[in-house]
């Protein structure tokens, strides 16, 4: 916890937004939001959230974070891109647009059996 001196002082500047991104992807949601150290230095938080169904049946969200550093924003930034070009390359990727039409279509021609009222008391 570089530039902190305790939690505290952590927790308190990671509620300092300076700007905020968000990015709604399918059933994950991205947050990218700028904070401020107490030393004025910008940094970067990457948030991914997606909402899930608990044991006990109530709906919550798992979140997980990543903090990066604007000492680390070029390597960051040469890694990300070298995997995306990647990616593409490689693999075929298939528009959400696409996708959705894709799983619709899928669902429709599914061979659903008949079941009826009387079937289930048997």
């Amino acid at each position: 916890m570089d530039g902190f001196e305790n939690l505290d002082d952590f927790e308190k500047a990671d509620k300092e937004d300076i700007f905020s991104k968000v990015i709604r992807a399918g059933k994950r949601t991205y947050f990218f939001d700028v904070k401020s150290t107490r030393n004025s230095d910008f940094y970067l938080t990457i948030t991914e959230s997606k909402k899930r169904m608990g044991k006990d049946g109530k709906m919550y969200y798992e979140k997980h974070k990543i903090f990066l550093y604007k000492e680390d924003f070029e390597k960051f930034l040469e890694g990300l891109n070298e995997v995306v070009d990647y990616i593409k390359t490689n693999q075929e990727v298939i528009p959400r647009s696409e996708m959705v039409e894709h799983e619709e279509l899928e669902m429709a021609t599914t061979e659903f059996s008949s079941v009826t009222f009387e079937d289930l008391e048997k």
